[in-house]
């Protein structure tokens, strides 16, 4: 932030859509241009390639951020309007699928491994538990217990600035495991030693293996 525009804005903290605007300014041609409201051959490439995305919604209750992913291809593009995302197994919380019936609002943020640019998708969502549609979703024998059907209102790249400042596909970015409190420590400390922290450690390994699908 300029001097000057500190001067412009009370407070420290930019409190309008003016304020805002004078201290970016206007975007660049090529980021307005981006966005289209379908799925174009180019951008469908992305998206096929992609074996995780970022799901976003809203609702009374709240806001959801939430991954999924799967093999590449994962997610189908049915035309131009509409993909379809399995929904697996996790932790049976359904956030995200709560949100979706009670504020159909969504948007996708797709990655892909070694490539900075990231495809941003906002749209609306159904629930679809349509038997045959499901099973052509079906992985190890396991079919999804639903799909969510997005339509897309507006698709656009995000530039890889982040990912490159972040060094997220670098190698030598990634650190040890062990570094990090395990998932079973965290329990055990916000249970207050209800959950047996070691104990929950040790079963993960087999429990992953037994419902990641």
């Amino acid at each position: 932030m300029t001097p000057s525009s500190n001067q412009k804005i009370k407070n420290n903290y930019v409190t309008s859509l003016k304020e805002l605007n004078e201290l970016y300014g206007k975007s660049p041609e090529g980021a307005i241009k981006k966005e289209i409201d379908h799925i174009s051959d180019k951008y469908k490439k992305f998206i096929e390639a992609s074996p995780f995305v970022i799901i976003a919604t809203s609702g009374p209750g709240g806001l959801d951020c939430s991954p999924r992913g799967d093999p590449p291809g994962f997610v189908k593009v049915i035309n131009k309007k509409t993909l379809l995302i399995p929904d697996r197994r996790g932790n049976n919380r359904v956030d995200s699928l709560t949100n979706i019936i009670q504020d159909p609002r969504i948007s996708l943020l797709f990655l892909i491994p070694g490539i900075g640019e990231t495809i941003r998708i906002n749209g609306s969502a159904k629930i679809c538990v349509d038997a045959d549609l499901c099973n052509s979703f079906s992985m190890n024998g396991k079919n999804p217990k639903s799909i969510i059907e997005v339509i897309v209102g507006s698709i656009y790249y995000q530039c890889p600035k982040a990912l490159v400042r972040s060094k997220l596909w670098d190698p030598n970015s990634q650190i040890e495991r062990e570094q990090l409190p395990t998932t079973g420590s965290i329990l055990e400390s916000i249970t207050e030693g209800r959950i047996d922290g070691k104990e929950y450690d040790k079963a993960y390994p087999k429990r992953l293996k037994d419902t990641i699908y």
